[in-house]
């Protein structure tokens, strides 16, 4: 696990739902667990914060991480993505992006590709995304502020069932992802009955939570959660979630009360 991403899952599951704000010395101890030292903290903290995503304030000697509009934002639409990921109906519509961007800017060219995997866009040609969700709106408010980019966006149908699966086919690897859901689910099936019976001490619980969601984050960015029309034959993507998210909540208790032990803190009502 990478430092940076410990930060962002700490704040994401823990410090948010207890007043937004962390000392640096609770970051250093639970970042201890995962074996991270306090100078390697205090450098990804410092480097955060040059990026924008905390602010810091003082009170008396310590030294507070805090949150702020923009990574509050962004853990909103990461846990989003993660957690809310029931099957839809499909009205069996396209919406589809056509970008333009000068060649100059290549940065914003990837930043691009990136974002729109993130909402759930897969690649039918070049500079030519398409997703069976209507999340235009969300495209043209992330690049509201970029001059450079041109966006044509379209709502379309194919000709039936069997080109709209070979155009999803195409814009997503569903094998690989297919098997690399498997794979979840072999190592952590193995684990539920352990994390049923409550058999992990609290700081156990909050390394494994924390390993499980970094081990499940990385599949929204890759599977766009396909109307079930779309999806290959033996699809096991909605059974890892549902495992997500009882082994999530199981190691909840145990994993939160070694957090409010490190950190002196009680947890406010989740919304």
């Amino acid at each position: 696990m990478k430092p940076r991403s410990i930060v962002f899952d700490l704040f994401g599951d823990y410090v948010r739902y207890r007043g937004g704000a962390a000392r640096l010395r609770t970051l250093s101890t639970l970042m201890g667990c995962f074996g991270v030292g306090d100078s390697t903290v205090r450098v990804v903290l410092a480097r955060l914060r040059k990026e924008g995503w905390f602010d810091v304030r003082r009170e008396g000697r310590e030294t507070l991480y805090t949150l702020n509009t923009r990574s509050l934002q962004l853990l909103d639409e990461g846990r989003s993505r993660i957690f809310d990921r029931a099957p839809s109906e499909w009205d069996r519509h396209w919406h589809m992006v056509i970008y333009s961007v000068p060649e100059t800017e290549r940065g914003v060219r990837d930043r691009i590709r990136k974002e729109l995997a993130w909402l759930g866009f897969g690649p039918l040609a070049p500079s030519t995304y398409v997703s069976p969700h209507d999340r235009i709106r969300q495209v043209r408010e992330k690049f509201a502020d970029e001059p450079a980019v041109r966006l044509d966006t379209l709502r379309c149908q194919s000709s039936g069932f069997p080109v709209d699966r070979e155009m999803a086919a195409r814009c997503w690897d569903l094998d690989g992802l297919n098997d690399d859901y498997r794979e979840l689910l072999r190592i952590y099936r193995g684990r539920m009955a352990s994390y049923r019976g409550g058999h992990l001490s609290p700081e156990e619980a909050l390394v494994e939570r924390m390993q499980l969601t970094y081990d499940y984050r990385k599949f929204p960015f890759r599977d766009p959660d396909l109307p079930t029309e779309l999806l290959p034959a033996g699809w096991v993507g909605h059974e890892a979630h549902e495992m997500f998210l009882e082994a999530h909540e199981l190691l909840g208790p145990a994993a939160e009360s070694f957090y409010d032990e490190v950190a002196g803190t009680r947890p406010a009502p989740q919304q």
